[in-house]
C-alpha cells in the first residue's frame, strides 16, 4: 500500500491506497474517484505501518480493499464507513 501525509497547522491528513490502484480512476454511485498518483502514491509500506500511522492522523482518505481492511481492523473506520464507488471500496475518516 501507499501512503502520503500532509501536514497542515490544524491538522494531518493519510492518503492511503492499495498500489495496483494508482492511476485508476472509478465511477459509481454518481461519484467519481481519481486515484491519482500526486495525491496518493508516497511511501510504500506494510499493513502495521499504515495502521500506526492512521492512529497518528486526524483525517484519512482510504482507498482499496487491503488497505480498507487495515483501517478496519485497527478500529480506525467501521465498516458503516465505507462506501463502493465503480467496485473500489473507498472510506475518510475524521478525528475531532
Amino acid at each position: 500500500m501507499y501512503i502520503k501525509i500532509y501536514e497542515s497547522e490544524l491538522s494531518i491528513l493519510l492518503a492511503v491506497c492499495d498500489r495496483e490502484l494508482i492511476g485508476k480512476t472509478v465511477q459509481g454511485c454518481g461519484l467519481k474517484l481519481e486515484i491519482s498518483e500526486d495525491f496518493y502514491k508516497g511511501e510504500l509500506v506494510d499493513i502495521p505501518q499504515v495502521q500506526a500511522v492512521l492512529m497518528e492522523v486526524t483525517t484519512a482518505n482510504i482507498t482499496g480493499e487491503r488497505s480498507i481492511e487495515a483501517a478496519i481492523s485497527c478500529g480506525a473506520i467501521d465498516t458503516d464507513s465505507v462506501m463502493d464507488i465503480g467496485g473500489v471500496p473507498h472510506a475518510q475518516m475524521f478525528r475531532v
